[in-house]
C-alpha cells in the first residue's frame, strides 16, 4: 500500500471508525481550546487531528512531534504520533485505536471521547452558565465544571457581565458523579469553596503540581446525610499528562500546566470574594438577558425577606420559610419560629443589610436556588456580620421559600 489513494483509503477507514464510536467532527476541535490559546497542548493536537483528517499527514505528525517534544508524557497525543505516522508512510496496519481489549487503551479512547463529544466545548459568545443568576462585584471569577463532560470553565465577572476566558478537559471519580457516602468513589455534584492551596512539595507524587481542596460537605450535603471528605482539585502524576475521564477517588483532575494556570485565577478562603467552584451534573448555556427574569423575581424575594425582618414584622418574616425547613445545627420549623418570636419581642429596633449578593441555581436539584451574601445586623443590643447561606426552593405554588440557612 504504496500510493496515495491507499492511504486516503486506510484514513478514511480510521475516521470512519472513530465518528462510528461517537466522535466529533474535529474541525469543531479547535473551539475547545480557543479560550487557551493555540500554543496549549490541547489546540494542537486539534489541529494535528484536523490534518489528519484533510491528508496532511506530513503537518500532522510534524506537530505532534513538537508537542511531544514539549509534553513527552502525553499519552493520546503518543497513540496518535502512530497514527500519524502510519497514514503517511502508507502502512498496511491495523489501528490500535480499535483494540478495546487494552484497558490502557480504553483509557485513551475515554479521553479522546470525553475531549471531542458531540457537542462544542465552548459555548457561543454570550451564552452563559444557566446556574450563575448573578454573581457579586467581589467574585472575579466562577469555576464551573461540567462533569459529565469532562470540561471546566473559568467565567469571568465583570460588574456582572460575565464571558468564558479558559476552558480546561479534567477528570473525575472512578465511579462517576453524585457522591452519597464516603469511598464511593464519585464526584460531588454542588456549589463549594476553595479552601485553600497545597503545594507539590507537600504531596505524594499522585497529586502531581498541587491541589486545591474543596469545602465538601458543604451545608445542602449535611443536610441530604451525604458523607466522605477529602475533595480536592488537583493535578496529575510527573509520568502522566492527563488522567483518563474516570480514575480518581472523587476528585477533579488536570494536566499540571492548567492546575497551575487555574490557580493563578481563583481566590481562596472563606471570604466573600473566594471563588465558587460549581460541581455540575450537567451545564446549560444560555444567553446572559434570559437569565434576567429570574434573578429579579430571587431578589425581590430576598428584599422582602430582609424588609419584614427589619420592621420587626415576625409573622410576614417567618413566612418566608418552608415547612421542611432546617437550620445547619439541627432547628425544625417549629423550633427555629420559637426562638425568632422570643428575639425580636425583645428588640425596639432592627437594622438589616443584605450586600455582595449572588444567586446560583443548585446543580442537580431542580428549583433550588443558594443565594450567598453578606449579612450586617443591627438592633438595641447586639450587632453582628457573618456571610449567609441561604437554600431557597420554590413551592408547588411558585413562590420561593428557605429551606435551609447558615451564617458563616
Amino acid at each position: 500500500m504504496n500510493d496515495r489513494g491507499a492511504r486516503r483509503r486506510l484514513a478514511a477507514a480510521l475516521l470512519a471508525w472513530f465518528t462510528s464510536v461517537g466522535f466529533l467532527n474535529l474541525a469543531q476541535a479547535a473551539d475547545t481550546a480557543a479560550t487557551a490559546g493555540v500554543d496549549h497542548p490541547e489546540a494542537r493536537l486539534a489541529a494535528a487531528i484536523d490534518a489528519m483528517q484533510d491528508g496532511r499527514y506530513a503537518i500532522a505528525t510534524e506537530t505532534l512531534r513538537k508537542l511531544l517534544k514539549d509534553q513527552p508524557n502525553f499519552r493520546l497525543a503518543q497513540l496518535l504520533y502512530g497514527q500519524a505516522l502510519a497514514l503517511r508512510s502508507g502502512a498496511c496496519i491495523g489501528s490500535p485505536l480499535a483494540d478495546d481489549e487494552d484497558p490502557k487503551l480504553r483509557d485513551l479512547l475515554a479521553e479522546y471521547r470525553v475531549r471531542h463529544d458531540s457537542q462544542r466545548a465552548l459555548p457561543p459568545p454570550g451564552q452563559v452558565p444557566a446556574m450563575l443568576l448573578k454573581l457579586s462585584d467581589e467574585l472575579r471569577h466562577a469555576v464551573v465544571v461540567d462533569l459529565s463532560k469532562g470540561r471546566t470553565y473559568v467565567i469571568e465577572n465583570d460588574h456582572g457581565s460575565l464571558r468564558t476566558i479558559r476552558n480546561f478537559y479534567s477528570g473525575i471519580g472512578r465511579s462517576g458523579f453524585g457522591k452519597q457516602s464516603e469511598g464511593d468513589l464519585r464526584t460531588p455534584v454542588g456549589i463549594y469553596r476553595i479552601t485553600g492551596w497545597m503545594s507539590d512539595d507537600a504531596l505524594p507524587p499522585l497529586y502531581g503540581a498541587g491541589a486545591l481542596p474543596l469545602s465538601y460537605p458543604n451545608s445542602w450535603d449535611r443536610a441530604l446525610s451525604r458523607t466522605g471528605g477529602g475533595i480536592w482539585l488537583h493535578g496529575v502524576p510527573p509520568e502522566t499528562y492527563v488522567r483518563a475521564p474516570r480514575s480518581s477517588e472523587g476528585c477533579v483532575t488536570f494536566a499540571n500546566g492548567d492546575l497551575l494556570a487555574l490557580r493563578q485565577l481563583v481566590t481562596v478562603g472563606g471570604a466573600i470574594s473566594a471563588t465558587p467552584v460549581i460541581l455540575a451534573d450537567s451545564v446549560d448555556w444560555q444567553p446572559a438577558a434570559k437569565l434576567a427574569g429570574d434573578r429579579e423575581r430571587l431578589t425581590r424575594t430576598i428584599e422582602g425577606w430582609r424588609s419584614r425582618w427589619a420592621a420587626l414584622d415576625t409573622e410576614a418574616y417567618l413566612d418566608h420559610y418552608a415547612k421542611d425547613f432546617r437550620t445547619d445545627d439541627g432547628l425544625d420549623k417549629a423550633a427555629f419560629t420559637d426562638y425568632k418570636r422570643k428575639v425580636n419581642a425583645g428588640k425596639r429596633r432592627i437594622e438589616v443589610g443584605v450586600d455582595d449578593l449572588s444567586l446560583f441555581a443548585y446543580p442537580g436539584e431542580p428549583g433550588l436556588v443558594l443565594a450567598q451574601f453578606m449579612q450586617n445586623y443591627r438592633s438595641d443590643n447586639f450587632t453582628s456580620s457573618s456571610r449567609k447561606d441561604q437554600y431557597w426552593r420554590r413551592q408547588p405554588d411558585g413562590q420561593w421559600k428557605i429551606v435551609r440557612e447558615l451564617n458563616r
